[in-house]
């Protein structure tokens, strides 16, 4: 479990320092791993190989030579012709490059003839024997120049002597080191058409996001106007139609948005002028009209006061009810007319038919109403109060109007 939990959290580390890193830096460091990975491991394995069958075919052609020689030698190692030994010892060296030394043993054991040019070096006689039955028995030698195969091949079955030659793989190191070194070669070349190339890719892919994150942050702070341009076909330039769509509706909605905001405060200052109007309408009216009947109903309560007789005061009496009536009439439109109780009983298209017909029989005027789509249904309380007052604004203004063109 706590190993679990310790994976987890290396993970997450690791998660987070990775998260860290801008895409360029992840780009071309996953296409530098992978060109190094790959030209590190082909240039091993072709290593591996190379070195495997080069040193095989090293043992072989040891094994060729070696048995060559033994069988140019017999001849002369028969009739103890030592001359004839070195000089095909000497050619055998001369005609290999990687012919290191060579000579040949009696059947004693002895060294007859070898191509040693300071002497036979000690013991390497008894570094590799070979059965007489035995076809050859390579060795590998470790020297100062390297591994040296050294091939034992009986001359006429042991029965004269034994053939030795040593075949060094040096030249066969430097072939395999060469091709090593082109490998490599070829691997940095490519590591460095891999950068530009995830350079060129990284400049193709975060160039546009870039500019997207621009534009981002400009939405953010409230601004739609810029646009993300189209680079290509692909998917990022389906991404910037998209954002740019997205960005176009955001702008549309913004403008609809301050728009209906313009409207309401429009609609707001129109509601509050016309609730003034109405006030102030209200007041003259309780002013002109309702004060003058108070008024002129005490003077007529006085007068019935001072009257002479029964039937004076009977006849005052019954102005004073007239006054009376009216004045109550004219209280009542008044309070209907600043919140008519037919509004919240029965609506907007039952109240507005209703001021319509007390309008017009009140100032002797023709009103033309028509209502479509509201006698089956009911707005909110805010909307009918608003239609209710813009439509007793509207017949106001226009009573106004009439009132100073005949002026």
């Amino acid at each position: 479990m706590t190993t679990r939990a310790s994976s987890r959290a290396s993970f997450q580390k690791f998660w987070e320092l990775a998260g860290a890193v801008s895409i360029r830096t992840k780009i071309l460091g996953i296409v530098l791993a992978l060109v190094l990975l790959l030209g590190g491991g082909v240039t091993l394995q072709v290593r591996a190989a190379l070195t495997d069958t080069l040193t095989q075919q090293l043992r072989e052609h040891s094994m060729s030579l070696a048995s060559d020689l033994a069988g140019r030698s017999t001849d002369s190692l028969l009739i103890n012709d030592l001359y004839d030994l070195s000089v095909l010892l000497h050619e055998t060296q001369a005609n290999n490059p990687d012919v290191r030394y060579a000579f040949i043993l009696d059947k004693q054991g002895q060294v007859v003839a070898h191509t040693f040019p300071n002497g036979f070096p000690a013991n390497l006689d008894r570094a590799n024997t070979v059965a007489p039955d035995a076809h050859h028995h390579t060795v590998a030698l470790a020297t100062d120049e390297g591994t040296i195969w050294d091939t034992a091949v009986p001359i006429f079955e042991g029965k004269a002597g034994t053939a030795r030659l040593g075949l060094s793989e040096q030249r066969m190191r430097a072939t395999v080191n060469a091709i090593t070194a082109q490998l490599l070669l070829t691997t940095v070349i490519v590591s460095v058409l891999g950068i530009a190339a995830a350079t060129f890719l990284t400049w193709l892919l975060t160039r546009p996001i870039r500019q997207l994150v621009q534009v981002t942050e400009a939405v953010r702070q409230g601004d739609y106007s810029p646009r993300v341009g189209r680079w290509a076909n692909d998917e990022l330039g389906k991404l910037a139609d998209a954002f740019n769509t997205m960005t176009a509706d955001l702008d549309t909605a913004k403008a609809e948005r301050l728009e209906r905001e313009r409207m309401r405060l429009y609609y707001l200052k129109q509601i509050i002028a016309a609730q003034e109007e109405e006030r102030k309408r209200v007041a003259r009216e309780l002013h002109d009209e309702t004060g003058q009947a108070l008024a002129s109903l005490m003077v007529g309560l006085r007068n019935a006061e001072q009257a002479a007789t029964p039937e004076e005061t009977r006849r005052r009496l019954v102005d004073l009810r007239a006054v009376t009536s009216n004045t109550l009439e004219d209280v009542r439109r008044l309070a209907l007319e600043l919140r008519p109780s037919v509004l919240d009983d029965l609506g907007l298209a039952v109240a507005l038919r209703r001021y319509v017909q007390d309008y017009a029989a009140h100032f002797k005027t023709d009103v033309d109403l028509q209502i479509s789509g509201l006698d089956e249904r009911r707005l909110s309380p805010e909307i009918e109060t608003a239609v209710y007052r813009i439509v007793q604004e509207a017949l106001t203004n226009v009573l106004d109007f009439g009132k100073k063109s005949a002026d």
